[in-house]
């Protein structure tokens, strides 16, 4: 079995401008996890998911710093606050996006998407034909393909 075989073709996709919160209204109402985030001419650009968008305040804290013998230590990653800032006040697909995207051909085997999401820690991966998105396949749909091909 390959990708083209278990893809959901008809893919939900955003802009990298699209607002956040548009976003969040099609992962809610969609039940899904996750959007590649596509130019026009369908393009992957990024992917935009849950975990992209479920930065807290709890997890942004604010840096502070100790004075010890007349000199400033700080005592958080200035570098590490200043992306979860940023993520924290996106309005903006592009600014919370995750950049670096894991696809597949549609001619992958099942075997090879599995080992993917595995390696990788990854939930979907978007199923592309000449550098397009084409579909998305789950690790739901690679488990029913399992399970089928099994059955």
């Amino acid at each position: 079995m390959l990708a083209k075989d278990i893809m959901t073709a008809d893919v939900i996709t955003v802009s990298p401008d699209e607002q956040v919160e548009v976003v969040a209204r099609l992962l809610i109402d969609n039940k899904i996890s996750g959007i590649p985030v596509v130019d026009s001419d369908q393009h992957i650009l990024g992917i935009v998911t849950e975990k992209d968008l479920l930065i807290k305040a709890s997890e942004l804290k604010v840096p502070f710093y100790v004075t010890l013998f007349d000199s400033i230590i700080f005592l958080e990653n200035p570098m590490r606050f200043s992306n979860n800032l940023k993520k924290y006040t996106a309005s903006k697909v592009k600014d919370v996006m995750t950049v670096k995207v894991e696809v597949v051909d549609e001619n992958a085997p099942i075997h090879e998407i599995a080992e993917i999401m595995q390696n990788k820690k990854i939930n979907r991966l978007p199923v592309v034909r000449n550098n397009k998105l084409i579909g998305i396949v789950t690790r739901n749909d690679v488990l029913k393909a399992i399970v089928k091909n099994n059955g």
